[in-house]
């Protein structure tokens, strides 16, 4: 890819993709985006195709692949595209299962291709002060909150796959504060319990309280929950030696024992700017970028929560 764009193609065509990933990949200037493969959707001015199989049939001048669609679907798409020797992003969650990623990284590795995880929360303005602050020598974490909760009305109109099983439930935005909680702490967290709440007429939960043990048992939850009706609560509230630190609006501010930290000044698509320049410079050094912690816990969740039911949700 000397001298040259990457000649990129989307796989599910959404929301997210128009809202995030198409002013992105403009911006970045490392991409033509040069088709796209959905089931309805179409982005003006690019080659569309119903399926991969097809674009990649008729394309055969792409390099890599954004796989946006469900996680349930992503596995296939992505089996499709590595065996074809293309380069791959995930959206996050990467995949319905664990097992199936880690087979996806196996592949990659065997066509020595570029698989890529994206954990875009990661990327927030705040998340690397923040990280670099609980990193020094000098301060000790005691405990650590997560409180993600949001209106699914909001956020997630007429998303059927959500509630279907492998789409997560509240566990989709969770895993979000997940992600930044896994990249903050200096020890891995193991999940010790969860209390999963599941409405009658839906197979994913729509809240979950989830309790996990560190090495030195420092004490960490997690809070989320899609019943919020007002606005959302995004914040990872970590309490140190050196006082209070919270993150907060997803990973955009950052306070001390209530003091504002200055943090970098982000332009709007910030976060998936930084996931195609990642992915960027992966497929350069063809060298995949596969984390699957946060998948991993909600996983554990999963096996260790206690189910409670609750009332029918109806959109």
């Amino acid at each position: 890819m000397e001298n040259s764009k990457v000649q990129l193609a989307i796989v599910g065509v959404g929301k997210i993709v128009r809202d995030q990933h198409l002013p992105s990949i403009e911006r970045s200037g490392c991409y033509d985006l040069v088709a796209t493969a959905s089931r309805n959707e179409t982005i003006d001015g690019v080659d569309a195709y119903k399926d991969i199989q097809a674009m990649l049939g008729d394309r055969p001048d792409i390099e890599a692949v954004s796989l946006c669609m469900p996680p349930q679907y992503r596995y296939s798409a992505a089996h499709y595209a590595l065996s074809e020797g293309l380069d791959v992003l995930l959206e996050k969650p990467p995949g319905a299962t664990v097992c199936e990623v880690e087979q996806l990284a196996e592949l990659a590795r065997t066509n020595d291709c570029c698989l890529y995880t994206t954990w875009h929360s990661r990327h927030g303005a705040a998340v690397d002060v923040a990280r670099e602050f609980l990193r020094r020598a000098d301060v000790e974490i005691q405990s650590a909150e997560v409180h993600w909760k949001e209106d699914v009305r909001k956020w997630h109109p007429g998303q059927e796959w959500i509630w279907q099983a492998g789409g997560l439930g509240v566990f989709d935005p969770g895993i979000n504060g997940l992600s930044i909680l896994t990249y903050l702490l200096p020890q891995r967290i193991f999940v010790e319990s969860a209390q999963l709440h599941f409405p009658l007429n839906k197979a994913a939960p729509i809240a979950a309280n989830v309790s996990f043990r560190t090495a030195s048992k420092c004490k960490v939850s997690a809070e989320f929950d899609w019943r919020i009706d007002g606005d959302e609560q995004w914040d990872i509230e970590l309490m140190t030696n050196k006082g209070t630190l919270c993150l907060s609006s997803g990973g955009a501010q950052l306070s001390l024992d209530g003091q504002p930290i200055e943090v970098p000044v982000h332009s709007p698509y910030g976060e998936y700017e930084a996931i195609y320049d990642k992915f960027a410079r992966a497929i350069a050094n063809k060298e995949s970028a596969v984390d699957l912690t946060p998948l991993k816990l909600v996983a554990d969740a999963f096996l260790l929560g206690n189910r409670h039911h609750v009332e029918d949700f109806v959109e």
